[in-house]
């Protein structure tokens, strides 16, 4: 069984403070000693990266619309193997989901799954006694959601918190931490959410520190390690990686894991959109996987036989990515040797002609440039050719995020057609190079990982 203790942070709208608790519970817990493991429900990329800073251990999503609701216990026990406490940070409010999909991908349905009790983080820096309704409302709403208590957030004064104090006794929940205005601890933003970790440097050491130091100061870290440990046993069906198979797959052959091809992976602050399972899957797989930052490094890694370059925020970056021409090159050429390439959102802006102007890799005949338009939600997706990654009719979900606009959006052999919301194909696959804008979990279809090692082997 598994038996790791833990706690599901939400609040009943975006913009609560769910971010700032749920790293700082991390880090305050960090600092006991205790060996934490972070978790964010949805398909966020960016605050898990917060949430290993203050833990020192990968930061993982649980998205039940890309990964599937059996799949959400199954990752959670993989990353939070030997740890004293587990926290989860959810999405949105409470009870919202993928649109038109009732409670699923909800931070509810991610808590029911796991068996979690819940702290529901308010902001109360409007509103008093009314505070006990909101909360009621929200603990009521769904009896199989367990709320075990609540963290009062933006709280302007002594006056202003015993007033909240007294509604909530009514309520019968308790109040687990209090916390202030606090400006100096706000993280930064800009067009698709936090400024990421890898771009902050120092900057998000002091923020995650100072967050840690706001929640331990402000709550009662006795009572909520208490009420995780109120979470009951989850049955031992934990992911792992080297068994992560497609229905019917054989296993990978002893022999061909003694080959070990070499799988180029984009890292650095240009490239930070990535899920942790991914990495684990190429190299259960039998891939040797080497991260390399296009900002810096000149060449590929030696041996590169795949590349894949994952979503972050090349916009951010495109005068510093067009100057590293050596690497540019080295992308092209590799790509016209028909290698397999794996290429999502950002990646998918950096192999094309130009990025605002800006000279790319030009493995794609097309321009990118930013839009005002945000391009946001969930997806069904099919396969329209084979490719590295998967073969013509494989389905997948996926998410798409982003802020650009790609000219043409779809190559003459298009990467996906697009079953929600609306009906069109996207993306490019010629050659080895599979691109797109979509952003898959390849937990969810770990043949995907296979495959494209197999298509690295065989060059």
């Amino acid at each position: 069984m598994v038996r790791v203790p833990r706690l599901v942070i939400a609040a009943p709208a975006s913009g609560s403070g769910k971010t700032t608790v749920a790293t700082g519970l991390m880090a305050a817990f960090a600092a006991r000693g205790l060996a934490v493991s972070p978790h964010k429900v949805g398909p966020d990329y960016i605050d898990p990266g917060y949430h290993s800073l203050a833990t020192g251990r990968p930061g993982r999503n649980l998205d039940a619309y890309m990964c599937g609701t059996d799949l959400i216990a199954p990752l959670f026990a993989h990353g939070s193997a030997g740890c004293d406490l587990a926290v989860v940070e959810g999405v949105m409010g409470l009870y919202d989901g993928a649109s038109g999909q009732g409670e699923l991908a909800s931070t509810a349905q991610v808590a029911k799954l796991l068996r979690a009790p819940v702290v529901l983080v308010v902001d109360a820096s409007s509103q008093s006694r009314s505070v006990a309704a909101l909360v009621h409302g929200f603990a009521s709403w769904d009896p199989e959601v367990r709320i075990g208590g609540v963290i009062l957030n933006k709280v302007a004064s002594d006056r202003h918190e015993a007033l909240l104090r007294d509604a909530l006794d009514e309520s019968g929940l308790p109040v687990l931490g209090v916390l202030r205005r606090a400006p100096q601890v706000a993280t930064p933003s800009r067009h698709l959410g936090l400024v990421p970790v890898a771009e902050r440097g120092s900057e998000a050491v002091d923020a995650v520190a100072a967050m840690g130091e706001r929640v331990r100061a402000g709550c009662d870290l006795d009572a909520l390690m208490a009420l995780a440990r109120t979470a009951p046993a989850l049955p031992d069906e934990t992911w792992e990686p080297e068994y992560a198979q497609e229905p019917g797959a054989t296993a990978v052959e002893p022999g061909a894991l003694a080959v070990k091809p070499v799988v180029a992976v984009a890292g650095g602050a240009a490239f930070t959109f990535a899920y942790a399972e991914h990495a684990e899957l190429l190299a259960a797989a039998g891939a040797e996987v080497v991260v390399f930052d296009p900002l810096r490094d000149e060449k590929l890694p030696g041996g590169t036989a795949g590349l894949v370059i994952g979503g972050g925020f090349p916009e951010m970056y495109a005068p510093e990515l067009s100057a590293n021409e050596p690497l540019r090159r080295a992308v092209t050429e590799l790509a016209l040797s028909g290698a397999p390439v794996a290429a999502e959102c950002a990646g998918l802006l950096y192999l094309a002609r130009e990025l605002d102007g800006k000279p790319m890799c030009g493995v794609l005949d097309a321009e990118a440039r930013m839009s005002e338009r945000l391009t946001l939600g969930y997806r069904q997706a099919v396969a329209v050719s084979d490719s590295a990654l998967a073969v013509a009719g494989t389905r997948m979900r996926g998410h798409e995020f982003h802020r650009t606009v790609l000219e043409p959006g779809a190559g003459t052999t298009p990467a996906w057609g697009m079953h929600q919301p609306e009906r069109r194909v996207e993306g490019y696959v010629q050659r080895g190079v599979h691109a797109s804008y979509l952003h898959t979990h390849w937990a969810a279809s770990p043949g995907v990982a296979r495959r494209f090692v197999e298509h690295c082997r065989a060059r």
